[in-house]
């Protein structure tokens, strides 16, 4: 059996690591863009209310508003922080440490692995959460796209 040289386990640790923590950053960035853009929809639906618009296309341009604030709160949760549950290899766990010198004991053994593990479970968790509110915003522009064509009937 062929076990990998400990300097490559060190570069892919840190590889893997680095990884994750730049794809839990995209997810927050896209977080806030699509939370922006359904900030200006629901806006949009706002400014539209009081207009002379077919009955039809009020109650649809109203249903819109159900999957847009579904993807905005989504896209909150995406957003927001995961402090608990981070085991021995996260900044939330050494907070709690009573002092420096337990903080420098959990510095004897390498994390690295652990971390990789849980950064990775808190990406896994914060995409299943962007895709459904990309899902939510996605079904909200089909429901506007409909109160179009019937305003135009």
């Amino acid at each position: 059996m062929t076990t990998t040289p400990e300097p490559t386990v060190d570069k892919n640790l840190d590889a893997a690591c680095a990884a994750v923590a730049g794809e839990i950053s995209r997810t927050d960035s896209k977080a806030a863009l699509l939370l922006a853009f359904n900030g200006a929809a629901l806006a949009g639906l706002v400014v539209i209310t009081g207009r002379d618009l077919p009955t039809v296309t009020k109650a649809v341009g109203a249903l819109t508003v159900l999957p847009l604030g579904a993807a905005a709160v989504l896209l909150l949760l995406v957003a927001r922080p995961r402090l608990s549950g981070a085991g021995h290899a996260s900044f939330p766990y050494w907070a709690r440490l009573p002092d420096d010198h337990t903080v420098r004991a959990t510095m004897h053994s390498d994390t690295r692995a652990a971390r990789a593990r849980v950064l990775s479970a808190i990406a896994v968790g914060k995409f299943r959460g962007l895709r459904l509110a990309i899902d939510c915003t996605m079904a909200a522009l089909g429901l506007l796209a409909l109160a179009a064509m019937v305003a135009l009937l």
